[in-house]
């Protein structure tokens, strides 16, 4: 290879680290990139001419043009990290360690949000997975699956928002169920916890939109001692181990039989409390699934299976002595500061 190519390359690198080495700035440095190694650099162009030097001179310059990039590349990278290191340095200088922190106002938890991680932990616990659907759902999933047709009765008390096109804000998060139920295959152990909405008025105990905590058991050989079961552990586990359950039987278009369930705990003031329905799943409930899925997984004659649900907004209420549920929604600072941990 001849000396003058070697020499131009010695050239350039010292002169490059030497330039590099007396960069003031970062803006100084990104110039002496781009002049070196960007698109039209110095050591860009040395590389294009490579194609002008003899076939047996080529692997030698291309070795030396490397190391050529590599040093100014390197030089270039320790030089920015040299920099910001100084610039961390001037920062700090001018920080009075002494001074005192400025002060961070504590969060605190909502009791909805506390109640609610409360409850699903338990579920978790004995099996129940979490599950979620729409807000804004149909007919079909909120009323007609449920075996509530248009002119049942029961559609009065569950009366909720509807959209131009029909849809509506789902009055209960059984639509879950329905969603879930439809996409898999028994056994199905969910909860479905989530916002519902009805047109109540709006008063110290109603909210047009609350929170709903609703579950879901079906498999083969599913029904009410299980409901019982599942349901009177829950309400231990959540109020303590004197509770007292109390099952009244009721009416609910999806379940058959159907109850209320009646809280007696000291958590609750010690009264007793309506708190929850629930019920063996009605046969047209699965029914309404089996012709969605177009299958027969959800034969009644094989399956079956318990729901329940109930308010937690009510719930929170109680239990942390609120007097009016509009507390809950209001963002009120003052409120909420008194639930911090």
């Amino acid at each position: 290879m001849n000396e003058p190519a070697v020499n131009e390359i010695e050239s350039i690198q010292a002169r490059a680290l030497e330039a590099i080495s007396r960069a003031a700035g970062l803006d100084e440095v990104e110039h002496l990139r781009v002049s070196l190694v960007g698109k039209s650099g110095e050591v860009t162009r040395l590389g294009e001419s490579m194609r002008n030097l003899p076939k047996e001179e080529r692997p030698a310059y291309g070795k030396l043009l490397n190391g050529l990039r590599a040093a100014v590349t390197d030089a270039l990278e320790a030089r920015v990290l040299a920099l910001r290191a100084e610039a961390d340095r001037a920062a700090l200088g001018a920080v009075d360690v002494t001074m005192p922190g400025s002060p961070q106002a504590e969060g605190s938890i909502h009791p909805l949000s506390t109640l609610l991680d409360r409850a699903v932990r338990i579920f978790r616990r004995m099996g129940f997975a979490l599950a979620e659907g729409p807000d804004i759902e149909t007919e079909w999933h909120c009323f007609d699956a449920l075996n509530t047709p248009p002119d049942h009765p029961a559609r009065n008390e569950l009366d909720t928002f509807y959209l131009p096109d029909g849809r509506l804000l789902r009055s209960h998060t059984s639509t879950v169920q329905i969603r879930v139920m439809e996409s898999t295959p028994p056994p199905v152990r969910i909860i479905a916890p989530g916002a519902a909405y009805r047109r109540d008025e709006v008063d110290a105990t109603h909210l047009a939109q609350f929170t709903q905590m609703e579950g879901l058991y079906v498999a083969p050989g599913v029904g009410l001692a299980d409901l019982k079961g599942t349901l009177e552990f829950f309400f231990r586990e959540l109020f303590g181990a004197g509770t007292e359950t109390r099952f009244r039987p009721h009416f609910f278009p999806f379940t058959e039989p159907s109850y209320e369930i009646d809280i007696r705990a000291e958590a609750l003031g010690g009264r007793w409390m309506e708190l929850a329905g629930c019920g063996v799943v009605d046969p047209a409930v699965f029914e309404a699934v089996c012709s969605a899925r177009g299958d027969r997984v959800y034969d009644p004659e094989i399956v079956g299976g318990f729901a329940f649900g109930f308010g937690l907004d009510r719930l929170a209420m109680n239990l942390a002595r609120v007097p009016d549920i509009r507390m809950l929604v209001e963002n009120d600072t003052r409120f909420l500061k008194q639930f911090r941990p």
